[in-house]
């Protein structure tokens, strides 16, 4: 079908009209030209769809930081065409994902929602899950185009970027996943060099459309569109979301006025439409239920247990795993019994399902659980059944929606019934009936007026204002007040919790929390209490991990500390049971101070639903724990070499050029905890030798050990273009078993960016290959 014959067809307002979202999550419908409505999703580790609620759950895989440790291009693909599978579920047709920023520093508060600090890395991962998603039929959105590598001040910091580093690190990956055929690109709210990315024309229409021949659409992330002609002229060809904005009217007029060219709004129809004809929304080009084709059915629930388990990252081990006859395991910590499967903001999905590792490893062993310490600052959800009822402003009825627990979250879409315009007040009841006696705590978690009643009195009747300025954060990560409320075990106490609702991006969202948590002893006894209970075990496991308050969008990580008690409580359980092992369940790296005190560290990611299914097989040595750190872990937050993530006057200065993550740790001197590309298994491996001609290198490698394992072998290249990964294969050998692999080097490993071009760099260069970035074990010389 000619697009230009269906563009004709249009009147300019009507064409306008289709680059601004129709409410927050679609594009409009066009029926004369048999346009369907286009709907978008967050991802990245599943699809949440239009409604942002546990009312339609989602298969949740682990974080793009798991998915990256598993250096495993055919499992990220796959974990695509899960992820594909999900959106046809639920009628969506692109998914804005993945999130192929950088782990500039340590501190990035949603590196765990990104890949790698490698570019190299980073841009492979990200083709795979582009391919795997697409070929699905769904299109994705690879963001934020570009450079933003942080949560502070995202909306409007300005970052000053060499355009050598812009083109080797940060660009990067984009321009691979243009090379894997994306779809899409999201632009990023940040500046680069004095342009808003919405506006950038050079990057946007220069880089991405022109000098990379981009064919997708680019979408807005949501509000980052400000301006009407600016906008208009920088490339970015949908603005989310809607139906307000800068452009519709605005946008008409500047185009009848002649300030912005026709022939701009006309190519942005063009791109939809050539999105709408891949995805099966354009009736006559393609039918929309081709999009389920023959596509063999992806298991989600056994998927997202091998991603898990295979992206489990063992960084010590004293020779406690796999664990062997043990019978009794004490498990301790308060992401043991409620693990945290992902990170927090736009990323959220609402499985149907957590196993918890309390849930795992209760059907291995027999388990005696302690909290220990409990560093969680917001209270967890009021558990359900609840009932939402929505009310208009004279108090009637809109409608109602069963809640699984206290956690209220319609952004965009609101349930059947409820007209967002008259929509003034949702009411949360329950009846809760507890099972001790003493001082409970309820709580509100969101921005805005909250009451809460208990029998009918009112316990709680205030304003809760925003922390801070990100309204994304007020939304996702929102302050919490609390309550202490007397109650008795066994008798029911009926709780309603009443907000008023609110609004963002010029839709109506409701977003709050209404929490609880029983009388709690105080933290020594916690404490004490799991000493004696790793006294008394085979084995203890202690799982320690961040809180949403730490990772998540809208805000940076102050420090990398585990919060709370938690390096307290696993010295203490330590010192009580030599054969402890610490679980670390968090999205990026935390300082660990007590790392020599402990039998084995095993980094588990937020390891998405099947969480205590995966640790338990990568414990008891039915998996093997086969990743690989994609980010340099620091030993102190002093030590890194790359900090900064907070803007000075507006403008972050990224001042280290191209040296960020192992990069930076070399040309430092100092060594940090545990390097790139590091992990350990359950055999041993030797590297025995290396060939390299031209740019293929190939490495023969031995498993030296008494079980079945996985290694990733890593190819490192020296020379007049710096030290950087330029290939890597994961193989797989029997005890005994020697393979080869052949490694095909990237170009750019050769290449520097220079006076506008790529330009080769000759001389000799040292191959190496190895374990990590900084364990070499075979090196050759190649000339280029």
């Amino acid at each position: 079908m000619d697009f230009d014959d269906l563009i004709a067809r249009l009147d300019l307002s009507t064409r306008i009209r289709l680059l601004t979202g129709a409410d927050m999550w679609s594009l409009p419908p066009l029926p004369e030209i048999g346009l369907d409505r286009i709907v978008m999703s967050d991802g990245p580790i599943g699809v949440r769809g239009e409604q942002w609620s546990a009312a339609d759950p989602s298969i949740a895989l682990p974080s793009p930081t798991a998915l990256a440790a598993t250096w495993d291009v055919e499992l990220v693909r796959r974990a695509g065409a899960l992820l594909a599978q999900e959106a046809r579920r639920k009628g969506v047709h692109v998914l804005l994902a993945p999130t192929i920023n950088l782990h500039r520093s340590p501190l990035g508060g949603r590196h765990f929602e990104c890949f790698s600090e490698d570019p190299y890395l980073t841009g492979e991962l990200g083709a795979a899950y582009v391919e795997g998603v697409q070929d699905g039929g769904v299109a994705t959105t690879p963001k934020h185009f570009v450079a933003n590598d942080f949560e502070t001040e995202r909306f409007t910091a300005d970052v000053r970027v060499s355009e050598r580093a812009l083109r080797e690190l940060y660009l990067r990956p984009f321009e691979r996943v243009v090379e894997a055929g994306a779809w899409g690109v999201m632009t990023a709210y940040n500046a680069v060099n004095g342009t808003t990315m919405t506006e950038h024309s050079d990057l946007v229409n220069g880089v991405l459309k022109g000098e990379w021949g981009f064919d997708g659409f680019v979408v807005s992330d949501w509000t980052a569109v400000r301006t009407t002609e600016a906008a208009a002229l920088g490339g970015t060809d949908v603005a989310m979301p809607g139906p307000s904005g800068p452009w519709g009217e605005r946008l008409e007029a500047a185009v009848r006025e002649g300030r912005v060219p026709e022939a701009a709004v006309d190519d942005r129809v063009r791109r939809i439409l050539r999105l709408a004809s891949r995805v099966g929304a354009l009736r006559g080009e393609r039918d929309p239920a081709g999009r389920e084709g023959r596509r063999e059915v992806v298991d989600g629930v056994a998927l997202a247990r091998e991603v898990a388990a295979r992206a489990s990252t063992l960084l010590t081990n004293d020779g406690v795993l796999p664990f062997r006859q043990v019978r009794t395991v004490a498990l301790i910590g308060a992401a043991a019994a409620g693990a945290r499967i992902m990170g927090g903001g736009s990323a959220q999905v609402f499985p149907d399902r957590i196993v918890s590792p309390l849930q795992g490893l209760a059907e291995r062993a027999e388990v005696r659980y302690a909290l220990g310490t409990d560093p969680r600052i917001r209270l967890a959800p009021l558990p359900g059944p609840v009932t939402a009822t929505f009310l208009d402003a004279q108090g009637a009825t809109l409608a109602e929606q069963p809640l699984a627990t206290g956690e209220a979250r319609w952004i965009g879409q609101l349930p059947p019934g409820v007209d967002g315009d008259r929509l003034a007040t949702v009411r949360m009841r329950t009846t809760y009936t507890p099972e001790v006696s003493g001082e409970h705590q309820l709580s509100v978690a969101g921005v805005g007026g909250f009451t809460i009643a208990v029998n009918g009195e009112a316990v709680f009747d205030d304003r809760v204002g925003p922390d801070g300025g990100d309204p994304a954060a007020a939304l996702l990560s929102p302050p919490e007040r609390r309550v202490s409320v007397p109650m008795a075990a066994g008798e029911p106490y009926e709780v309603v919790v009443t907000h008023a609702a609110g609004r963002f991006g010029g839709v109506a969202a409701v977003s709050f929390t209404a929490g609880h948590a029983d009388p709690c002893p105080g933290e020594d006894e916690l404490l004490a209490e799991a000493v004696r209970a790793a006294a008394e075990c085979d084995v203890a496991v202690v799982v320690a991990a961040t809180t949403p308050e730490v990772e998540s969008e809208g805000f940076d990580r102050a420090d990398l500390r585990l919060p709370g008690r938690q390096d307290e409580l696993i010295r203490a359980v330590a010192a009580a049971n030599p054969r402890t092992v610490v679980a670390v369940n968090a999205g990026s790296p935390v300082e660990m101070p007590w790392v020599d005190e402990v039998a084995a560290v095993l980094v588990t990611w937020f390891p998405g639903q099947e969480a205590g299914a995966a640790l338990a097989d990568v414990l008891f040595g039915d998996a093997e724990p086969g990743g690989r750190l994609p980010t340099t872990w620091p030993g102190r937050l002093e030590d890194a070499p790359v900090t900064g993530v907070t803007p000075v006057d507006g403008v972050l200065r990224y001042e280290e050029g191209t040296s960020i993550g192992y990069r930076a740790w070399e040309r430092s001197g100092r060594a940090p905890a545990f390097w790139f590309g590091h992990g350990l298994g359950y055999t041993t491996w030797s590297y025995d030798s290396i060939a390299a001609e031209g740019t293929s290198v190939t490495v023969a490698v031995a498993n030296t050990g008494g079980r079945p394992g996985r290694e990733v072998v890593q190819i490192y290249v020296s020379g007049g273009a710096g030290r950087a990964l330029a290939g890597w294969d994961v193989v797989a050998a029997a005890p005994g078993e020697t393979v080869l692999t052949t490694v095909f080097l990237d170009e750019r490993a050769f290449q520097v960016w220079d006076e506008g071009g790529w330009r080769t760099v000759p001389g000799e260069y040292t191959v190496e290959a190895g374990r990590h970035a900084g364990d070499p074990r075979l090196s050759a010389i190649v000339k280029m």
